[in-house]
């Protein structure tokens, strides 16, 4: 169940990054809900997504909290 989740917050992420407030709205509802090690593959996937959308560069900082 907890690796469905974990797509299903990957989708989510992919769809609204068109939108950055949107995008960091639905990362922050990610971190409170994902298990700590999935918090550290999601880190990395947001990484890659913000390299293809440089204007989610912002919402890194819901990262290192």
């Amino acid at each position: 169940m907890a690796r469905a989740m974990f797509d299903y917050t990957k989708a989510v992420l992919a769809k609204v990054s068109f939108d950055v407030n949107l995008f960091c709205k639905e990362l922050k509802k990610a971190m409170d809900r994902l298990l700590p090690y999935e918090i550290e593959e999601l880190k990395a996937w947001v990484d890659t997504l913000i390299k293809q959308n440089p204007e989610l560069n912002q919402c890194l900082i819901l990262l290192n909290k």
